[in-house]
């Protein structure tokens, strides 16, 4: 029978604090750097014996994110906006959604992203194309036969 390796157990916290929770700025800037070192070391092996080391921090950053930093919510046409913003961006700098009059009817609510639109922003912002997406007001009403629902915003992150 394999014994599995206890030296941890009863050793000073430090040895595995990477396996605590986070409870601070400082120690979560620690665990984000050690979670780069391992993913810079190991790559995407999971038969490399720390591998699992990669979720376990993964996890634990994340519950310190959605503990500590709110995630604002946006429709599109408000994230659209958020990203024109934090870039410096007018409405004549985004050639892949069209003209400048295309983007400011998308802006004003006049028209909707299509889908070639949706692309391009993605590849643009790094983002996923599901964050522009939304159905349109009195679509499902109209295919539901009742009144249309207000559009569920989309979850939006700090985006630099």
């Amino acid at each position: 029978m394999k014994r599995r390796r206890t030296d941890l157990v009863g050793a000073d916290p430090a040895c595995y604090a990477p396996l605590l929770a986070i409870r601070n700025p400082r120690e979560y800037d620690a665990a984000v750097a050690h979670l780069d070192q391992l993913v810079d070391e190991i790559g995407d092996n999971p038969k490399n014996p720390r591998y699992r080391f990669i979720d376990t921090l993964s996890v634990l950053i994340q519950a310190y994110d959605e503990e500590n930093y709110k995630i604002p919510v946006a429709t599109p046409v408000e994230l659209l906006k958020f990203l024109m913003e934090e870039h410096g961006l007018s409405q004549g700098d985004l050639p892949e959604v069209g003209s400048q009059g295309v983007v400011s009817e998308i802006l004003r609510g006049k028209r909707n992203l299509n889908v070639r639109q949706i692309q391009a922003l993605s590849r643009r912002f790094h983002l996923p194309a599901g964050a522009f997406f939304r159905e349109p007001e009195g679509r499902r009403a109209a295919v539901l036969g009742r009144r249309a629902e207000s559009p569920k915003p989309i979850a939006i992150g700090k985006l630099t």
